[in-house]
């Protein structure tokens, strides 16, 4: 019965670039084995990387991305149940002021096309900063970890994943 409502329920497609790749953490919040929703590596073009926002909750930068037409970012790609974009919103801060009319929390929701499996997906869903850092923030140790635990798990570019390495590593020895 369970297996039938997995593929009957009514779906969405969300690329994740940060802690949310690995299946294990984003379970921890979701409250639910998200492994089987994984689609698989996916490449968001003209867009790059950065450490522009401080979790209160981890105590450290977290990754964001931000438009740059000259690359690229890797991450993975999940067709989630509908019913779970609610507590993925609440995973990422995300607020929504109805009298200014506009995202005022950590993240706000950012429609997107990726590329995965030599398929476009257009409509997919990730989550972008709203008030970015003037510079990058360095992840503490247990980000940096989970972050590249989920790249390496879901079969991240192995540059990428050296590329991704490099950058937390750098931020972490700038600002010690």
């Amino acid at each position: 019965m369970m297996n039938k409502l997995i593929y009957t329920e009514k779906k969405f497609d969300y690329f994740a670039y940060g802690s949310c790749m690995c299946p294990v953490d984003l379970k921890r919040t979701l409250k639910e084995n998200t492994y089987p929703y994984v689609m698989g590596p996916a490449k968001l073009k003209g867009y790059k990387i950065g450490f522009y926002r401080y979790s209160a909750n981890r105590n450290c930068g977290a990754l964001d991305v931000v438009k740059d037409q000259n690359s690229t970012v890797e991450g993975v790609l999940y067709n989630l149940p509908l019913r779970l974009r609610d507590r993925l919103d609440e995973r990422e801060s995300v607020k929504f002021d109805l009298i200014k009319k506009n995202h005022c929390g950590g993240y706000q929701p950012e429609i997107v096309e990726v590329y995965s499996q030599y398929k476009l997906y257009t409509g997919v869903q990730t989550y972008v900063v709203v008030d970015k850092l003037s510079q990058e923030l360095a992840p503490n140790d247990s980000y940096f970890n989970v972050v590249l635990r989920g790249a390496i798990t879901c079969g991240l570019s192995e540059e990428y994943c050296l590329k991704l390495f490099e950058h937390m590593q750098n931020l972490q020895n700038q600002q010690r």
